[in-house]
């Protein structure tokens, strides 16, 4: 056991070894984590011998689960709904297309048998959000015309839709189904994967809202307890279990929850550490001797659906709904095979239907060259499209808001003979671009207006430029559009109930807030809500 235990730390140390080499050579650290898996396993150095791919499986969709997690918690959804439409057919009408135009090039180009063409094609028809989200993420790639959004909404929700495929298709194979029974595992996979992810996350988040966790770090604990939940709750019923907890992640990451920033962080480093054991994984139970015989059929489906199947079908959906060429180009590119596939694969693998073909190597050989040759060409071909902008941040289409707002936080009590005591907020002057955020009297949280009167006792907290965090501030971001009720309103004329607009961008410009600031559209407004 001790020798296990070793073993898994020199695995862990070397991966984040990896992570930093594949940054400063410019490929993705994913492939990394791969190729050492490769390394350790039978035909690598370390010779470990590792074919379970059962346990590989259930390993897999813990870790995938986390991944849909964190990939819907962290997607912003105000930055994603312009774009929302033309991602979700990409991940849908998209995911289905291509699987049904690869299925019949794998049957009538490469001769492989028809139900077994149109499985490799469910299988890789997702592109891979662990990849995309990295890239994005690792490289700051700020993209024009919300194509990170694009990206991060399509990458997330395209896996269920080829998970959906993938399973009808095996079902099909190996116990034969219905025109009905085809109906009604869409309806299940589709309706019970939205209604539970749907009802969990509200439950979730009302229940959030109201009860206070004593121990740090419990939130995340119950967090990790309801993206689980999402996930098997659907599937005990027949229904899709990566849809469901996809979309509760998405609904629990924009809402406005406590200690969100810490949330966020913590699933970033679970995140990052289920990733290198998917990967590392995947790696171990590949045979890079048995690559040489599959790689013919491998490399002409790779081809096909990078160069032919993607850039068609990423066409056809954004072009007639008011996409760019060059946008297109780019999300074509950007449509790179990762963990899922292979997971996928891995599935088929383990089913009872009899299938031919090395279905898992040809696979994996599919994911190593899309991870290779589009991950790592990413950047590049941003910037030969022009698609880079550099008036945008990509980690904004993001939901860890705290970490790019440029104030700080100051506390102070007010004393027996301060001269604040018994006077009212309006009765004070605040230091210049300063504003006082929270009262604290004993347990009670109050956000301050000008009617506030402070007494000896009272703890206050004034917040500035510059950066900071401090229990009671809970911060959420406010986008004026043209058809938002605050618009054109000074900020004394928007009735504060519980919260309070302490800081307003504007373009670049940072306002920290006065009574007669008036509110324009398309200013973001940082506010304070006590709750």
């Amino acid at each position: 056991m001790a020798g296990f235990m070793l073993l898994f730390a020199i695995v862990l140390i070397c991966c984040i070894i990896f992570n930093k080499l594949s940054s400063k050579l410019g490929i993705p650290m994913l492939l990394a984590f791969i190729v050492l898996g490769m390394f350790f396993g039978s035909d690598g150095f370390a010779k470990i011998d590792f074919d379970n791919y059962k346990l590989t499986e259930d390993i897999c969709t813990v870790a995938l689960v986390c991944i849909m997690f964190y990939g819907g918690f962290g997607t912003k959804w105000s930055s994603t709904k312009p774009i929302a439409v033309r991602a979700l057919l990409l991940s849908s009408v998209g995911t289905v297309l291509t699987a049904a135009i690869m299925g019949l090039f794998c049957h009538f180009a490469i001769g492989i048998g028809f139900a077994e063409s149109f499985l490799i094609g469910a299988v890789i028809s997702s592109t891979d959000a662990a990849s995309v989200f990295s890239i994005l993420r690792s490289k700051r790639l700020n993209l024009k015309y919300n194509t990170a959004s694009m990206l991060e909404l399509e990458s997330g929700s395209n896996d269920p839709f080829a998970y959906m495929l993938t399973m009808m298709i095996l079902t099909c194979m190996s116990t034969g189904m219905s025109g009905g029974d085809i109906l009604y595992m869409i309806f299940a996979q589709v309706v019970y994967g939205l209604l539970f992810g749907v009802g969990i996350a509200l439950a979730a988040g009302h229940f959030m809202r109201r009860f206070i966790f004593n121990t740090e770090g419990f939130d995340m604990i119950f967090l990790v307890a309801i993206a689980i939940a999402a996930y098997a709750v659907p599937v005990m019923v027949g229904g899709n279990g990566y849809l469901g907890t996809y979309v509760a992640g998405i609904i629990l990451g924009n809402r406005r929850i406590l200690n969100k920033k810490a949330l966020v962080n913590f699933f970033d480093g679970v995140t990052g550490f289920m990733q290198m054991i998917l990967f590392f994984l995947l790696g171990l139970l590949a045979y890079p001797s048995q690559l040489p015989e599959i790689a013919p059929k491998a490399i002409l489906i790779a081809l096909f659906v990078t160069f032919i199947v993607r850039p068609v079908v990423v066409g056809l959906i954004l072009l007639p709904h008011g996409g760019k060429l060059k946008q297109a180009a780019l999300v074509s590119w950007a449509g790179m095979r990762g963990a899922a596939s292979i997971v996928f694969a891995i599935i088929a693998v383990v089913d009872p239907a009899i299938i031919a073909n090395d279905i898992f190597h040809i696979v994996f050989f599919i994911v190593l060259f899309s991870i290779l040759i589009q991950g790592t060409l990413l950047p590049f071909a941003a910037k030969k499209l022009d698609m880079i902008d550099d008036n945008d941040d990509v980690m904004k289409t993001f939901t860890d808001y705290t970490e790019e707002v440029p104030i700080q936080f100051i506390q102070f009590k007010i004393e027996n003979n301060h001269p604040w005591a018994g006077k009212f907020i309006s009765q004070i002057l605040l230091p210049p671009d300063s504003i006082l955020v929270l009262l604290m009297r004993g347990e009670e949280r109050i956000v301050p207006n000008g009617r506030t009167r402070m007494c000896v006792g009272d703890t206050l907290i004034l917040s500035g430029r510059a950066m900071g965090k401090v229990e009671g501030i809970n911060l959420y971001e406010r986008d004026i559009d043209e058809n938002d009720s605050w618009k054109n309103k000074m900020i004394k004329d928007i009735p504060s109930g519980e919260s309070l607009i302490i800081m307003i961008r504007r373009g670049r410009r940072v306002i920290i807030p006065k009574g007669n600031t008036l509110v324009r559209e398309n200013d973001i407004l940082v506010i304070n809500d006590v709750k």
